[in-house]
């Protein structure tokens, strides 16, 4: 695993870029503990627990596999608005193991019900017995082997001794690092926006560097804020701003059965009741949330497998939204386009083939294309400012935005992803051993 341990010390502004890590602090109602189940056969942390003493409203969304893991039958199952827990192991999906996967997930919660209740005798002034479907469950890893139900049993007990009342930016690295599986980097982001005169804190991690193409989410993506919403305005908020930010990246064109993004409310801030999403007093609220949910999401584009660059395709001036996310998506998708992004070679022929298999119709006099700041075709012709050494210079940058200006509307969308590279085959290859 490639960390850079100057990371830890360095301050960073809640601004950040991406590969900087933000400063995450203490979130009232949340406490978290990592621990390893030796799931990796090393003491790597691989189990994460999420615990909200009082309990938190939350919401999700998953993946649209018609093949989906056993933790997201279970959660699906959940009728409860309110929930004390979220589990999160790593190195197995339990994905693709029937029945026996689905009554691991059935022992683990009574389990832990358990052993969080026995918690909150000793720490609560008025205990809450806390139970199994009152908890919720993420799994990521390899699809098709044995759960480990055993081994996450057997360390609930250590990991419930680890859970800490108050956070601050080492616990939360900890934890995004406990989810990842094959990442490079843990992944975090943060803003505080106010709700009235109330002060609103959103923390988010999240996992994900292959397996990555949405469909109503993607990777693992898990929001927490203090802020008092309901679990119906939280369903709300996530759906309407997961579209252009983890429903906006890909890193190889292929969906998870374990795909899942959630958020969390503590409802610890004073902030007043908010019946409608309409409500001018979300505004702020629902742009910081977009604006974590797209950090996190420009993460895990950045840091998919054996990626070397970082790319934005962004289709604008496009007749509708979906034509223009077809556009992005064909051209992000496209093994061509990824791997001559890799090889730094300005192959622009291979943007107008991944825009022509878009399926969408297209007046060529009107095409414009342009490679950050260079322009390649100027209404449907070869620009006359063309220069390939000075595009050749530029494919060697880390970062690189192509934009397809279509010229027939007004409608955008962006698409995040990353090159294709020898070390994205060298890593699947061999993922298992």
């Amino acid at each position: 695993m490639v960390f850079n341990i100057n990371n830890f010390f360095n301050s960073r502004d809640k601004n950040s870029k991406i590969g900087d890590f933000q400063d995450l602090d203490h979130l009232n109602g949340l406490s978290i503990a990592t621990s390893s189940a030796n799931l990796y056969g090393n003491k790597r942390d691989d189990l994460v627990l999420f615990y909200f003493r009082k309990g938190a409203n939350y919401a999700s969304v998953y993946t649209q596999s018609k093949i989906i893991s056993e933790n997201i039958k279970w959660n699906l199952n959940i009728k409860n608005k309110r929930i004390k827990a979220l589990l999160v192991n790593t190195r197995n999906a339990n994905a693709f193991t029937g029945k026996k996967g689905f009554d691991g997930v059935k022992l683990i919660a009574q389990d832990l019900s358990e052993i969080l209740s026995d918690k909150q005798k000793l720490d609560e002034e008025n205990p809450q017995k806390i139970r199994p479907n009152e908890l919720i469950f993420a799994s990521t890893g390899t699809i098709g082997e044995k759960f480990p139900t055993e081994k996450i049993k057997n360390c609930l007990p250590d990991l419930i001794k680890k859970i800490k009342y108050t956070q601050n930016k080492y616990i939360w690295i900890k934890a995004a690092m406990g989810i990842m599986t094959t990442d490079l980097k843990p992944k975090m982001a943060m803003e505080e926006c106010r709700i009235g005169n109330s002060n609103i804190k959103i923390y988010g991690i999240a996992k994900g560097s292959g397996m990555i193409y949405p469909n109503m989410a993607t990777t693992l993506g898990f929001i927490f804020t203090d802020a008092n919403l309901s679990s119906n305005l939280l369903s709300q908020l996530l759906k309407k701003n997961i579209s252009t930010t983890f429903n906006a990246i890909s890193c190889d064109g292929d969906t998870s059965t374990n795909d899942m993004v959630s958020i969390f409310a503590t409802c610890k801030a004073k902030n007043s009741e908010i019946k409608n999403i309409n409500d001018p007093r979300l505004k702020k609220f629902s742009e910081s949330l977009h604006s974590v949910l797209l950090n996190l999401a420009k993460r895990v584009a950045s840091d998919g497998e054996g990626s070397s660059k970082f790319v934005t395709i962004n289709t604008v001036n496009c007749n509708t939204e979906d034509n223009a996310k077809k556009i992005s998506f064909s051209i992000a998708n496209s093994p061509l386009v990824k791997t001559a992004i890799a090889g730094e070679d300005a192959n622009w022929g291979r943007i107008i083939m991944a825009i022509g298999k878009a399926n969408v119709k297209i007046n060529l006099k009107k095409l414009c294309i342009k490679f950050g700041k260079n322009i390649i075709i100027n209404k449907g012709e070869l620009s006359t400012s063309y220069n390939e050494e000075v595009l050749l210079k530029y494919m060697k940058e880390e970062n690189i935005d192509i934009t397809i200006d279509i010229g027939t509307g007004k409608k955008s969308f962006s698409v995040y992803t990353m090159d294709l590279t020898k070390k994205y085959i060298e890593i699947n290859a061999d993922y298992r051993s």
